[in-house]
Parts: C-alpha cells; sequence; structure tokens
C-alpha cells in the first residue's frame, strides 16, 4: 500500500479566477511586490473577509501564495499559472492577425 498522497487538485482554474475584477485588481497590485491582507484591503470597498475570500480562490488557483509573517499572512503572485491564459489568448491573436492581413490585402486591391 502507497503511503504517498495524490496531488491537491485545483479547485478553481485560471479562467474562473480571473473572472472578478477585484480578483484581477489583487494580481495587479501583487505584481511587484508581497503585500499583507490587510494592505491588500485598504484598496477595496469590502471587508477584510471578503478580500481574504478573494484572495482564497486566487491562491487555489495557483495564482498567489501566502506566507505567515509574525501575525499577518502576507501575500505574493505567482504568474506561471498565467501562461496557460496566454496560451489560450494566442489563438485569437493569430485570428486577429489573420483577419487584418485579408482586410490589408482587400483594401490594398480595391486601391488597384
Amino acid at each position: 500500500m502507497s503511503s504517498v498522497k495524490p496531488d491537491k487538485q485545483q479547485q478553481h482554474d485560471v479562467f474562473q479566477a480571473i473572472a472578478d475584477p477585484t480578483r484581477r485588481s489583487l494580481l495587479q497590485l501583487l505584481v511587484d511586490r508581497e503585500l499583507p491582507v490587510t494592505t491588500l484591503t485598504g484598496h477595496f470597498p469590502m471587508s477584510r473577509t471578503a478580500v481574504s475570500k478573494h484572495l482564497r480562490i486566487l491562491s487555489e488557483a495557483g495564482l498567489v501564495t501566502e506566507r505567515k509573517v509574525g501575525r499577518e499572512r502576507r501575500y505574493r503572485l505567482e504568474p506561471e499559472p498565467l501562461l496557460e491564459l496566454k496560451r489560450w489568448l494566442a489563438f485569437y491573436d493569430r485570428y486577429w492577425d489573420n483577419k487584418l492581413d485579408a482586410l490589408k490585402r482587400l483594401v490594398e486591391s480595391d486601391e488597384s
């Protein structure tokens, strides 16, 4: 019998996590620095409990990590899961590039 536990499966995926504007704002605040939940709460018109719930969803998606420093919890952005979003959006970049190239060819052929 193996004593190895299966990896904890993410409870929220990246797409679910960033769907909420508050969570996107939290990620922006954490881009360059680690911040305590009390500082993050000061940026939003909601309770510390509500901000903590948003941070928990981001954490479950792997987008933030937390560490305890004294009596406070500090949060830091983990950008690697955003690569999944980047790859997904890259397909649509190619789609729009192709559409714009086709439009350019059409316009240029009409000018002749």
